[in-house]
């Protein structure tokens, strides 16, 4: 089977990207309202009466889950927050790998925008990295009481960046080095 151009592995690739890509939109919505609604309820419980549910029902809806979780809404809020975050930092990565493999599928590899879109994929990767560090960092300073599990530094990220940003510095190359040839007869 034929890695690039029409019906090859690159084109079964970039349809799976455009499912991927589209499920991650879905999940970056859901946790956007998720958590909208964290704070708003975590700020103020009585929206809750307002669309029917009664929380005045005494010391049971006091001890209920519910009534935790409204304690803790801004808490919740700030996990929801990150992972939409998360979600957002992955969607750039899979568009940018989709108008990669769009370039592929076309049977060009070496386009010039391609350069830019894995610097693009590299930088998220090391933003996603340094967000999951601030995250925890924030986390154990404002979540008291919780064991908390450190962030190991994690090679295999750290090396992917790496790898994306040489693997850019070779596109750029090879997009050099196609520009050199159109311009020879």
């Amino acid at each position: 089977m034929r890695a690039l151009g029409p019906g090859s592995v690159s084109s079964f690739l970039k349809i799976i990207l455009d499912v991927v890509f589209a499920a991650l939109w879905i999940g970056v919505a859901i946790s956007s309202l998720l958590t909208l609604a964290a704070l708003l309820l975590g700020f103020n419980p009585d929206l809750l009466g307002d669309i029917g549910l009664n929380l005045d029902a005494g010391e049971q809806a006091r001890n209920s889950a519910l009534s935790e979780l409204l304690k803790n809404g801004p808490s919740i809020a700030s996990g929801l927050l990150a992972a939409a975050l998360y979600l957002g930092g992955i969607l750039v990565i899979v568009g940018s790998l989709r108008r990669i493999f769009t370039t592929l599928t076309a049977g060009d590899p070496f386009h010039p925008d391609n350069v830019a879109r894995l610097r693009l994929i590299g930088l998220m990767l090391a933003g996603l990295e340094l967000g999951r560090y601030a995250f925890w960092g924030v986390s154990t300073w404002l979540i008291t009481g919780v064991n908390k599990v450190e962030p190991t530094f994690s090679l295999t990220a750290w090396f992917s960046v790496l790898v994306v940003f040489v693997l850019a510095e070779v596109f750029r190359e090879g997009a050099r080095l196609r520009r050199e040839a159109e311009l020879t007869i």
